[in-house]
């Protein structure tokens, strides 16, 4: 394969990603909704161990274990955001939605 058939490989595995990463996105705010409800803290550190550990067994290469993990930190990060916009009372966020501008 020359350089423009591996770019493409590279654009198709990034469609995939997004996908993958969106629907993860998806279970994140179920979960933040669900930590809501049973007033759950948003940071469980056991489960981002887990979720470590799970990674490092499936990892075949060629990242390495901590540079996998690193890519991962950030995404549990980002879904940890997520978890926290879900865990907003009802009512700020129905405030928010219905808030007139300035101009208004």
């Amino acid at each position: 394969m020359d350089i423009e058939d591996w770019r493409q490989k590279i654009d198709d595995v990034d469609r995939q990603l997004v996908r993958l990463i969106n629907e993860r996105a998806q279970c994140a705010q179920a979960i933040g909704r669900l930590k809501r409800d049973s007033a759950m803290p948003i940071y469980e550190p056991d489960r981002e161990k887990i979720i470590f550990q799970n990674i490092a067994r499936v990892n075949a290469g060629p990242l390495s274990d901590v540079q996998l993990r690193q890519v991962y930190e950030r995404l549990v990060d980002v879904m940890r955001q997520i978890q926290s916009e879900e865990m907003a009372p009802e009512a700020e966020n129905q405030a928010e939605a219905t808030e007139l501008g300035p101009n208004d």
